[in-house]
């Protein structure tokens, strides 16, 4: 176990962690919303600082990231555990289970895979990478050094200033903005819309990024719902930041059938008039 940052030490062993905006107030023997950053006497540690659930070379494209490195292939890693929990998670095997198996690594054996398999970086990604920050910063930090980029690949749900310490080492992103929705947010992610477009806003001044658009029926795929995402995204950061619409298929608990074809095309319709880069994935 290693010690966790961004978190204050309060009365009665109790801690305050401010990683994220649940900024959990976590009781001894307690751990957050996360599921993995857990309070000892007192003390937050996490418990996947060393921990993978999992490595592969993926097109930079399955991330997806269109518009960065595009054609090459990247060294992808992520741990266990989510601060969001979506009920249409495709990783909840590793994201939402606790107990899901991992494998020691450390940051230098991640920078030797990635030259070992000629990647340009390494992408954190898998789950969420925020609540793996102590060793995603570590690793970054040490890929820097070695001239590889990095990648996350994120939910946004994090505080400001755990974003501000991660953003030097960071390339691009993507990130997920699930629905622009509160309610749905509230609802189905038991998260808040807010904290995620601080964080594009942020992340869209200090690297490159792109946004993904799971589109679930009945629950995100209004037609007013996309158009008003689509017109904050021109508003705030320009026509020229990709946008991919995904298709959604049941997972997790979620059991409504899969999102048409067709209802993806329209939401494209609708972006491409404001917006140069769209694009349908699952499909």
């Amino acid at each position: 176990m290693h010690e966790a940052l961004y978190y204050e030490k309060l009365e009665a062993q109790k801690v305050h962690c401010h990683l994220c905006p649940y900024n959990c107030v976590i009781p001894d023997n307690g751990r957050g919303a996360c599921g993995v950053r857990v309070n000892k006497a007192g003390v937050l540690y996490t418990e996947v600082y060393n921990k993978t659930t999992g490595i592969a070379l993926d097109p930079i494209e399955k991330k997806p990231l269109y518009h960065y490195h595009a054609g090459e292939y990247i060294l992808s890693l992520g741990t266990r555990g989510c601060n969001l929990h979506c009920q249409f998670c495709q990783n909840w095997h590793i994201s939402q289970e606790i107990g899901a198996p991992t494998q020691d690594i450390t940051s230098q054996q991640v920078i030797e895979k990635a030259k070992s398999h000629r990647s340009f970086g390494i992408a954190y990604t898998y789950n969420e990478p925020f609540i793996w920050y102590e060793f995603v910063l570590e690793t970054a930090k040490l890929a820097k050094k070695n001239n590889l980029k990095n990648v996350l690949v994120t939910n946004g749900y994090v505080n400001m200033d755990p974003l501000e310490g991660m953003l030097p080492y960071i390339d691009a992103m993507n990130i997920d903005l699930k629905s622009f929705d509160d309610k749905f947010y509230t609802k189905v992610c038991k998260g808040s819309l807010k904290p995620v477009l601080d964080v594009i806003k942020r992340a869209h001044k200090s690297c490159h990024i792109e946004l993904t658009n799971l589109i679930i029926p009945t629950l995100n795929d209004s037609e007013e719902t996309i158009r008003k995402m689509v017109d904050w995204i021109y508003e705030n950061l320009g026509p020229e930041v990709p946008l991919h619409f995904s298709r959604y298929f049941p997972c997790y608990t979620l059991s409504l059938p899969a999102t048409p074809v067709e209802t993806l095309e329209k939401a494209k319709r609708i972006a491409k008039s404001k917006l140069k880069y769209v694009y349908l994935g699952n499909v």
